[in-house]
């Protein structure tokens, strides 16, 4: 069954590109025609890369790894934030810092100091130990934090790919996934470069259901790549992720740690069917011996009724006599 239908795509304005006065070359590939000074992209290739996308992005999460939603203008704002929350993934939807992926030391800092400002009882003077106007330029630092990180709040290391909505918008965020080698995944208007993308899906990135739709169709890739990894079944063994992706420290840990639990058993296991393997021939023997002892009591009855006919016919002979 197909990701999403032709008729889905029509719907949502997916085919309508930008003026023909606004246009990359390179997109020329993915247009069809072009109708009252607007280019119309290619539904049928659009199904393609879409089918090709939901793949990688399904594949990635099940091997363990995250997918990062980004699109901060207005059309993909809420768009962004509802089906990344959906999925459990991080998402930025409000501005794109510069350095979050190149520079994640630094802001990984900043997220430890917005969990720190959440600790604070913001409504309880008294017991918080600061003044009003000190409580009053922590909850300003903490609404700000909140607007520009609280997407990525629970991100401990940078994404295994990117999803992004717009990427002239947002080429810094392009620019940095390219520096780290990290997959881009992204909506490709007619005047987007399609080099600078490695999953690309021709479409309308400007209309409010065409970013919903096609948003939609990677947070639905997330969730049965995360449906996979918990039933284990896109995976190679239990605990391991896709080669690239190192395993965390307390993982690895524990993936040793089942590794060292499972030998010791194993060998428990070779003394414990070894000594079952005598019990069983002795049982065997006991049951021969018990056999031989009822043939010998069958023979036996046989001897004792067989004698006892013959003193029944002595018996007539004597009294003859």
């Amino acid at each position: 069954m197909a990701v999403v239908t032709m008729r889905e795509l029509l719907e949502s304005g997916v085919h309508f590109g930008h003026q023909t006065r606004r246009w990359n070359p390179k997109m020329k590939r993915f247009i069809f025609t072009e109708r009252n000074g607007i280019y119309i992209i290619d539904l049928l290739q659009s199904l393609s890369y879409i089918d090709r996308a939901y793949e990688f992005v399904k594949e990635t999460v099940a091997h363990g790894g995250s997918i990062m939603f980004v699109g901060t203008k207005k059309q993909a704002q809420e768009a962004i934030a509802e089906q990344a929350t959906r999925v459990g993934m991080p998402y930025v939807n409000q501005r794109w810092l510069g350095g979050m992926l190149t520079n994640f030391s630094t802001v990984y800092k900043r997220l430890q100091r917005l969990k720190e400002l959440e600790q604070i009882d913001f409504e309880d003077v008294a017991a918080s130990g600061l003044t009003k106007k000190e409580l009053l330029v922590l909850s300003r630092e903490k609404a700000k934090l909140e607007k520009t990180l609280g997407g990525i709040r629970e991100m401990q290391k940078v994404p295994s790919a990117v999803w992004i909505v717009d990427t002239k918008k947002e080429h810094i965020a392009v620019g940095e996934a390219r520096k780290l080698n990290i997959p881009v995944v992204a909506i490709l208007d007619t005047n987007c470069d399609p080099d600078e993308v490695d999953y690309k899906i021709p479409g309308n990135d400007d209309a409010i259901r065409s970013v919903t739709l096609l948003t939609r169709v990677i947070a639905d890739a997330v969730a049965e790549g995360l449906i996979a990894r918990s039933s284990g079944g896109s995976g190679e063994g239990k605990g391991e992720k896709a080669a690239g992706e190192p395993l965390a420290e307390w993982e690895r840990d524990l993936l040793e740690g089942e590794k060292a639990a499972e030998k010791p058993a194993a060998e428990a296991e070779k003394p414990a069917e070894t000594e079952a393997q005598p019990a069983a021939e002795a049982a065997g023997t006991a049951d021969e011996a018990a056999g031989t002892a009822d043939e010998a009591a069958g023979t036996a009855a046989e001897a004792a009724g067989t004698a006892a006919e013959g003193e029944q016919a002595a018996a007539p002979a004597e009294q003859q006599g």
